[in-house]
């Protein structure tokens, strides 16, 4: 049985929590409540530290731990998609395409591995998940800029001339490993 005073103060607590919810400031559109227990909640897993829920530290300065980073991807590279298809970019504009292809990767490697943002890490090769929210957020500052200039109607092909029936491979007549003339001991 629970002493007087334990009951006072966690009396106390739950009318705190209860004011702080009615007076914040934020849109909160779904409270529960939270009850406390010395047994850990049946779907809890054990944290380890450093990794998933047990990661305290990005290891860069700046960069805070997010734990919903992988949730975020998907929504942000799917605004790039969406904003790419609601552009008047032509689909063959090379930008396009690359941005495309990045983005559709990073948000099946997302979406393949929600619980699990190390394999989303090592699947997009291109930092933490958190970076790879940022990243999304700079692309976004790109496209605009990209979709405001134009930019795709300033790049004209070039022709480009290749024979690859030189019988010198192009280098003109040194062989490699033949040293010049100069520098010969």
């Amino acid at each position: 049985m629970m002493s007087s005073h334990t009951l006072r103060v966690l009396s106390s607590i739950a009318v705190r929590s209860s004011r702080a919810a009615r007076h914040s400031t934020c849109n909160v559109t779904n409270i529960t409540r939270a009850t406390f227990s010395a047994q850990p909640a049946a779907h809890d897993k054990p944290l380890t530290p450093g990794i998933g829920l047990g990661k305290t530290s990005t290891g860069l300065v700046g960069l805070d731990v997010d734990h919903d980073a992988v949730p975020k991807m998907i929504t942000k590279y799917q605004a790039l998609l969406d904003k790419l298809a609601a552009s008047d970019m032509p689909p063959t504009a090379q930008y396009r395409i690359n941005v495309e292809k990045i983005a559709r990767y990073r948000i099946a490697a997302a979406q393949e591995n929600l619980d699990d943002p190390e394999k989303v890490e090592e699947l997009c090769n291109c930092g933490q998940v958190e970076e790879l929210v940022v990243q999304a957020d700079n692309e976004m500052k790109v496209m605009d800029m990209y979709l405001r200039n134009r930019w795709w109607e300033l790049v004209k092909p070039v022709d480009i001339e290749y024979n690859p029936s030189d019988e010198d491979g192009g280098h003109g007549d040194v062989e490699w490993g033949d040293t010049p003339d100069g520098e010969k001991k």
